[in-house]
């Protein structure tokens, strides 16, 4: 904080770091070695549509720089109970890699395009044998990740959800605050 700022009490907003959406491939192989989680091959970005044509075509290039790739994954776009827009990317789970870099350039393509001020979260789903999941939830504002185990309509694993960011705290930027931890019913892959 400079002295400016501190002289009008005002600080700088933290800004996200989307480059850190390229150690969740890392985080991903901590989470199979260690909890028996893995990704299920999706990821998620969560946004509020904003009106208009601009907003329109900037959706449809990015879809389409994704699809662009000769490999190509699934993408979808859908709409949930709460009015937010998620863009579904769905891969070959063991492309890691690849999914993180697609959901990076979703963000950026969306922010570069006057767009961040609707970019609430990125999403990747894992999943254990038994069946339980989880997603690795990266904050857009924040520029950290949480995760978010549901187990019902309107309840979630805090336990789990404890033992993942206990886990990956040296690997990513966990969120230390829990009150930010969104709790995202019915996102997409969970």
């Amino acid at each position: 904080m400079g002295l400016w700022e501190a002289v009008r009490a005002r600080t700088q907003p933290k800004r996200n770091n989307l480059d850190a959406l390229f150690h969740v491939p890392s985080a991903a192989v901590t989470l199979q070695t260690a909890l028996g989680f893995e990704p299920t091959g999706s990821g998620s970005v969560c946004y509020r549509s904003a009106a208009g044509a601009a907003f329109a075509q900037t959706q449809e290039d990015v879809v389409a720089l994704i699809r662009d790739d000769d490999e190509a994954p699934e993408v979808s776009v859908t709409q949930d109970d709460f009015g937010f827009t998620w863009l579904v990317v769905a891969g070959d789970k063991d492309d890691m890699s690849g999914l993180c870099t697609d959901l990076h350039a979703v963000n950026t393509t969306l922010e570069l395009n006057g767009f961040e001020a609707g970019l609430l979260c990125s999403m990747v789903p894992f999943r254990s044998a038994a069946g339980q999941t989880f997603g690795l939830t990266y904050l857009y504002k924040q520029g950290t990740f949480y995760p978010f185990a549901p187990t019902g309509e309107q309840s979630r694993d805090t336990l789990l959800e404890l033992s993942v960011r206990d886990l990956l705290d040296k690997e990513l930027p966990m969120e230390p605050d829990t009150q930010r931890w969104l709790a995202v019913w019915k996102a997409p892959g969970l």
